[in-house]
């Protein structure tokens, strides 16, 4: 018999909602059997979306959430306060194990509180990481932390790299993959204090394959499989990495519609350049999964577009069918009893 994972969608987060987030989730249900999708979120704006579809899967379900946390909220007291809410709601069903998954393009905040007070750290995690992966020219890469803890000590950095670790060994089935920390240089006695302090840290640890520090320019090269760092600097890099794709990608379009010949030749390139930037389109990786919590939360980005949406349910399959969270558990218990 299949195994289904069930996954709470929070369908009134994001700049999207609910639209962009229903159409991905009838996406994802649509073309797999394994999965099933609980709406979570007003009840009668998330039927009009479904109306909107000539056939929808049984296997979508509505949550009613009457309250929604807007992405401007103070996080600790949305979360406490709104009982009610899609993203308060999608947690608990996690905790209570209703949903093997819970996933959101709404509040960071509010995911980050919610994903830490009530479904709650796997023992021995001091500070769950948002990680996400980013296309490079050799595939994809793991980066974290992206923004869940702006504040790190270097113990948290040593497990963010083995977290990383279990995670890209696991889910995207790379051998004994190559970790780096994020610095201005390749030297040892480059960066700051954090990174200095951590660096032997990460080369003492029997537990990952640390190559040394990576430069942000070596990221998207493919210079290693897991960059770590602390939250400020990964949002930083994230956040520049997919603007400048932007910038670039648009830029590379205007100049091919600028003159006749360049036409011509756009038409010409067309298909070639369409497989290209496939490759490094992010969306297509799903979103930023916290990393040692006792359940799955996943965190697409604020703008997400169904595409995402789809792929970030899917990407839940696949965590809970690797036993990501047990591993996590499992490796950082046999650590501790090393000590």
């Amino acid at each position: 018999m299949e195994t289904m994972t069930r996954v709470a969608v929070d369908a009134m987060g994001g700049d999207n909602a609910p639209g962009e987030i229903v159409k991905g989730a009838v996406a994802a249900v649509s073309g797999r059997s394994d999965i099933e999708v609980i709406l979570l979120g007003k009840k009668e704006l998330i039927e009009a979306e479904l109306k909107k579809y000539p056939s929808v899967p049984d296997r979508i379900r509505i949550e009613d959430a009457r309250e929604v946390i807007e992405m401007a909220e103070a996080p600790v007291a949305a979360v406490r306060k709104k009982k009610d809410s899609s993203i308060v709601k999608g947690m608990h069903m996690v905790r209570r194990q209703e949903a093997d998954a819970f996933v959101s393009a709404g509040n960071s905040g509010a995911v980050l509180v919610g994903g830490q007070i009530i479904v709650g750290r796997l023992r021995g995690v001091e500070r769950p990481p948002f990680a996400s992966l980013i296309p490079t020219a050799e595939g994809v890469m793991l980066l974290l932390d992206c923004g869940a803890n702006v504040d790190s000590r270097p113990a948290h950095l040593v497990q963010f790299a083995v977290m990383g670790s279990i995670y890209m060994e696991n889910v995207l089935g790379v051998k004994n993959p190559r970790v780096s920390i994020v610095n201005i240089g390749a030297e040892e006695e480059k960066g700051n204090a954090l990174v200095k302090e951590t660096f032997p840290l990460l080369r003492e640890c029997p537990d990952i394959n640390f190559t040394g520090s990576i430069e942000a320019r070596d990221i998207p090269a493919g210079g290693c499989d897991v960059a770590v760092c602390e939250g400020f600097t990964g949002n930083v890099v994230l956040k520049m990495y997919e603007g400048t794709a932007k910038v670039l990608l648009a830029a590379v379009k205007k100049g091919l519609m600028s003159t006749l010949r360049s036409k011509i030749g756009a038409l010409l390139i067309k298909p070639a350049l369409k497989e290209t930037l496939k490759a490094y389109d992010a969306s297509a990786y799903g979103g930023a999964p916290m990393l040692g919590l006792k359940g799955l939360v996943v965190k697409t980005h604020g703008s997400a577009k169904a595409v995402e949406v789809e792929h970030t349910i899917i990407q839940c399959v696949q965590f809970k069918e690797q036993r990501i969270g047990e591993r996590i558990s499992e490796k950082l218990h046999t650590a501790q009893e090393d000590k």
